[in-house]
């Protein structure tokens, strides 16, 4: 079943999407120029599509997405000032 919230960010909002998939979920927090990922979907691709794309790992709520640090990012992402290690709700700040 798929688990949506809406997030604010200062005075925009991010859309956050959990959906179980195997043993494991799926989960995207989707800005209005860019968007956080879990290791589920592909950074190659993101990358390819020129994508403003954020990888985050380990995580299994929307909850945890919210509290943890970038794992690695596309380029796009990265000409934006995101860096692996930054806390992700500094990068929606952002993509907001």
């Amino acid at each position: 079943m798929l688990q949506t919230k809406k997030i604010r960010i200062g005075r925009k909002n991010i859309a956050a999407y959990c959906m179980p998939l195997g043993k494991k979920k799926l989960i995207i927090l989707k800005g209005r120029r860019g968007y956080v990922m879990c290791g589920y979907l592909n950074l190659k691709a993101a990358d390819s599509f020129k994508d403003t794309a954020v990888l985050i790992k380990g995580v299994s709520t929307i909850k945890q997405a919210l509290s943890s640090n970038v794992y690695s990012a596309s380029r796009k992402a990265k000409s934006l000032g995101i860096k692996e290690g930054q806390d992700i709700k500094s990068v929606l700040k952002i993509i907001s």
